[in-house]
């Protein structure tokens, strides 16, 4: 089973064992977002070597990206339901369609975006509250955001295949992206060899090269036709009403990803005011976190790609079935998690920091998170599986509940009126969680979801 997920299959996923479904999407599933996080993790680790302004610069580029990445995930959110309900249709044509109409709006906005980039990377920086000096760096900003269309094509290639079952290609794609990146990143910012010496700016050049030769590998397994989807030369043409639901359903998982990050953002805000050592535990305590809800991630597009199918498969019993069982899997894997997490946390931090002001800070909100993380498990599950049945709006709707409605104001008043500091501000993230994931688990059984239309 472990080969399968990791070569592929034609395994259908509208028949069979639940369980080796899950196994065969979630496994290539979680080995895709861990290459993909990889990216940003490498060009840190050489950049730093040249000094705190390229590091900065780097920083703050990443901080311009989060826009444009929230664009693609939201377009991506659309893609994979469309192509997943295409595809439990048995309907290649209309699968190969819609993809092809995702492809073309990608390119459209990143063609924006890159367009932005080039002309105005100085002025953005200076906007993130950059140096002089750090400013001086803007080609790294230009070449990033100008190529953003690797970007858009890498995630939107990567949901059609998760869309169609394909979930091993998606993984591959990004595998051999971040290894062309490992490779030249240290190449062209130090000068090695025959490559020129291009400091901060060869890690750009490095991430969107690799990007690149991923989305070549991608249009190459489009085409091919030894995949489970393929784009044939028929349906290459401007479909507006399918480009128009895409648009429609996109948007709305645009504005859920970026409701979620900004709530974020509200949250390190508040933890500031207590000073950068309550700053620097926190953000010790997201890395941790962020690394240890990967495979719940990828559970749950397991989930998202099986509601899809099943649902297009006139198999809405079957869809729910999925999404339960995923969701009981990722419980499971969440209350290891939380072991490690209320039990070990002091172990955990010191991985990072002996700082005692560092540490603290990040031991509690290791601890504070950790107690809801089965909660949180079934509110992911859930929400992937709206967004794979192509309702964008619950999710949406659900995240401005949850994060601003709840989490942000509690953050606030717990933190600073009622005096308790950066404990309270985490408080408040267990509290918005299983809000999150109650409401959405209410909406979930009403059912509404196995009506939607895409």
């Amino acid at each position: 089973m472990l080969k399968e997920a990791l070569f592929g299959s034609n395994y259908d996923f509208t028949e069979g064992d639940l369980n080796r479904a899950i196994v065969l999407l979630a496994i290539p599933m979680i080995l895709e977002m861990a290459m993909e996080s990889l990216f940003g993790v490498v060009d840190v680790f050489f950049v730093s070597r040249l000094g705190s302004d390229a590091v900065a610069t780097v920083g703050l580029t990443e901080s311009l990206l989060t826009l444009v990445f929230g664009v693609a995930i939201g377009l991506s959110m659309a893609t994979t339901a469309f192509v997943a309900r295409r595809t439990g249709e048995k309907d290649p044509e209309g699968a190969a369609e819609s993809s092809f109409q995702a492809i073309l709006l990608g390119l459209f906005i990143s063609a924006v975006v890159g367009a932005i980039g080039i002309l105005k990377a100085p002025e953005l920086l200076h906007v993130m509250g950059s140096t002089a000096a750090v400013e001086a760096n803007s080609r790294y900003t230009q070449v990033m955001l100008g190529g953003s269309a690797v970007i858009f094509l890498l995630f939107l290639i990567n949901a059609i295949f998760r869309g169609a079952g394909d979930a091993s290609l998606a993984m591959r794609t990004l595998w051999l992206a971040n290894g062309i990146n490992i490779i030249l990143d240290p190449c062209l910012i130090n000068g090695w060899g025959p490559f020129p010496r291009l400091g901060v700016l060869g890690a750009a050049v490095a991430t969107t090269t690799g990007r690149g030769i991923g989305v070549l590998y991608q249009l190459f397994a489009l085409s091919s036709g030894a995949n489970r989807i393929v784009i044939r030369r028929a349906q290459m043409r401007l479909n507006l009403p399918v480009m128009w639901n895409l648009l429609r359903v996109s948007s709305t998982g645009i504005a859920q990803f970026l409701i979620a990050n900004a709530s974020w953002m509200a949250l390190i805000r508040i933890v500031s005011s207590f000073g950068s050592a309550a700053v620097a535990g926190y953000t010790i305590a997201v890395r941790l976190l962020i690394f240890a809800i990967l495979p719940s991630w990828g559970l749950s597009n397991a989930a998202a790609t099986l509601v899809g199918q099943n649902l297009g498969a006139h198999k809405p019993e079957r869809a729910e079935k999925s999404v339960y069982r995923a969701g009981f899997y990722n419980m499971t894997y969440m209350a290891v998690v939380t072991v490690a997490f209320v039990f070990f946390p002091g172990l955990l931090v010191a991985i990072f920091t002996h700082d005692p002001a560092v540490a603290s800070p990040a031991v509690s909100c290791l601890i504070i998170f950790g107690v809801t993380m089965m909660s949180y498990a079934w509110g992911m599950v859930l929400m992937q599986a709206f967004n794979g049945a192509g309702d964008t709006m619950t999710p949406t709707l659900i995240n401005i509940l949850a994060f601003w409605a709840c989490q942000i104001p509690l953050a606030y008043c717990f933190a600073i009126p009622l005096g308790w500091g950066p404990r309270g501000a985490f408080l408040a993230v267990p509290i918005a969680d299983v809000l999150f994931t109650l409401v959405a688990l209410v909406l979930f059984r009403r059912g509404t979801w196995k009506t939607q239309k895409i």
